[in-house]
């Protein structure tokens, strides 16, 4: 892309006038003699141009360094993705997660944004109710037809305090501090691509053996990446509980960029806010209300509801969840919008957990979605751990 066109279309984004700007950059790209005929198609293709160019808004651009971390709706089953205080705090003595989501294909077709995660996390008892807790996860985030790739690798560690209670009670009051170090790396594939300095104006077609312009790595260099986080939690009784906790994300704001001889582009911090618990009905129903509130840069995100929960109370354990869970997104005027639903079932049999979600697009984002958004598994696998071993936890 011509220097100049990238000052026209940065300006774009910053006055909000991206599908304007849009129809004036082809233009800019297209023969005098062939504007008449091009002004006709367009109108032809506007709605579903404006359509295209309402989704890229709101996605925002793939590619660039600054762009936001990956998100799961099931943030409760990615815990080690949310705060590095929350290892260790399960019924097990050690957990397996596994989370895959999968959003956009509705206008992505075979290439929409892909997230994959997989976690591991113990903890060994320390002294009198207080206990090390430490763990590995990894990511792997896909994104479009450029094949924007984000991989990352954290181990954790928290430690994790009793304020009150002991194993032999109901009772229990925690508070837990957690850090992580890891590595990561970010890559795109351009051969996907074509750049304005590829349109041959005799032709009226894309020549992909001509010069894109850029003089752009396919791989960022490997950073190291540093998370912290904290967690306060109480439980009252075994269905009745309240978690509090924050985290900061890439406290060393690790540079990204695709340019190796001179690029500054790097992360920035990302703060999470989340808080949770469980309020009884009576011996099998409960309610479990969570709320995350999450900011990177320019852009934040909100992710409220409560899940349902029925248990039979055997000795082998069935419970089911179903849930809604609203999102709320910053957008770019700064005022705030709800862009999709969640719907959740969870099924709880003895040691395993099952989880199935589906985003529902609204508002805006609705009509040229058709409503569809994103898919999301989630599986997690606990170790029963002995009775010395055995933490009061909340239900996440």
């Amino acid at each position: 892309m011509k220097p100049a066109h990238k000052q026209y279309m940065c300006k774009c984004v910053r006055t909000g006038q991206l599908g304007v700007c849009a129809t004036r950059f082809l233009l800019m790209n297209i023969p005098t003699s062939n504007r008449q005929t091009f002004q006709i198609n367009r109108k032809l293709s506007f709605m579903k141009i404006r359509s295209t160019i309402l989704i890229l808004f709101t996605l925002g651009f793939a590619f660039q360094a600054e762009a936001q971390d990956p998100q799961f709706s099931q943030f409760y089953n990615s815990p080690l993705q949310l705060n590095p205080a929350m290892a260790g705090v399960h019924p097990g003595k050690w957990r397996v997660i596994a989370n895959y989501r999968e959003q956009w294909n509705s206008i992505l077709d075979t290439r929409p944004f892909r997230s994959m995660s997989a976690s591991f996390d113990a903890r060994s008892k320390v002294g009198r109710g207080d206990f090390i807790a430490y763990g590995v996860t990894a990511l792997r985030d896909q994104a479009g037809k450029s094949s924007y790739l984000r991989q990352t690798a954290d181990f954790t560690l928290s430690y994790m305090k009793q304020l009150d209670g002991s194993r032999y009670r109901g009772y229990d009051q925690y508070l837990i501090g957690g850090v992580q170090a890891g590595i990561g790396q970010h890559s795109i594939n351009y051969q996907n691509l074509w750049f304005s300095t590829q349109f041959d104006n005799t032709t009226e077609l894309v020549d992909r053996t001509l010069s894109n312009g850029e003089t752009l790595d396919e791989t960022s260099g490997i950073y190291a990446n540093i998370n912290a986080g904290l967690l306060w939690y109480a439980v009252f009784e075994d269905n009745k509980s309240l978690y509090i906790g924050g985290s900061l994300h890439h406290v060393n704001a690790p540079k990204v960029s695709f340019n190796s001889s001179d690029g500054e582009e790097s992360l920035d911090t990302k703060w999470v806010a989340h808080a949770g618990g469980e309020i009884p009905f009576n011996h099998n129903f409960s309610l479990l209300p969570a709320v995350v509130v999450m900011g990177q840069g320019p852009s934040m995100q909100s992710i409220f509801g409560l899940n349902f929960r029925y248990t039979n109370r055997d000795w082998q354990e069935l419970a089911i969840r179903t849930g809604a869970w609203g999102h709320l997104v910053k957008d770019l005027n700064k005022s705030m919008a709800m862009p999709a639903v969640t719907f959740t079932a969870i099924l709880e049999v003895e040691r395993w957990n099952f989880g199935i979600s589906y985003d529902v697009n609204a508002n805006q984002l609705s009509a040229p979605t058709n409503g569809r958004g994103a898919f999301e598994l989630s599986l997690i696998y606990y170790q029963p751990a002995t009775r010395k071993e055995k933490v009061n936890c909340p239900k996440l």
